[in-house]
């Protein structure tokens, strides 16, 4: 149903159309980008070489849906974090395609990257987002309290992960 194919400069009118407020640049990319997010910061974005960003395809189309990111990829530590997790098509929104998204970026974390554990944070208030991560097999690690604030107001961030082990259990229990 989805395709995770490069982040492409071709991507960035798409993925600016999306991000139409200073809210919601900081919910879905915290305070690594600057509204309104633009070209030149998308530029620096793509050529890190510490992240795998990721456009999201509606498999057999050329239309593009959303975005996702691998990125602090250590391996070192075999670990990682996903970021910047968005569903932008608000047309196929509530149809499972965070949870697919999510699935194919840990399917890449732990089976091509032979990675150990995958983290992520999510704003408390995105309840959407961690029914998602839950469902996908993430645990909550804990709250940081009042982590970000925005205008007059502070933020909550759940840290979550995933182990290697629980990755595999999970595509055990799928195949049988």
């Amino acid at each position: 149903m989805i395709e995770l194919k490069p982040f492409e400069r071709s991507h960035f009118p798409q993925l600016i159309n999306w991000v139409q407020s200073p809210a919601f640049l900081l919910q879905w990319a915290g305070s690594s980008f600057q509204y309104p997010l633009d070209d030149e910061q998308l530029n620096k974005y793509k050529q890190d070489p510490t992240i795998l960003a990721y456009s999201v395809y509606q498999k057999g189309t050329s239309k593009v849906i959303g975005h996702i990111s691998l990125a602090r990829i250590d391996q070192t530590n075999k670990s990682a974090r996903i970021g910047r997790v968005l569903v932008g098509d608000p047309i196929v929104r509530g149809q499972g395609i965070g949870e697919l998204m999510v699935n194919e970026i840990l399917r890449i974390a732990f089976e091509e990257l032979k990675l150990h554990r995958v983290s992520l944070g999510v704003f408390d208030f995105n309840l959407t987002a961690i029914a998602c991560y839950e469902k996908v097999g993430f645990k909550k690690e804990g709250l940081l309290r009042d982590t970000c604030k925005f205008e007059d107001e502070y933020w909550s961030l759940w840290e979550m992960s995933m182990l290697e082990h629980e990755w595999s259990k999970i595509g055990s229990d799928d195949k049988g």
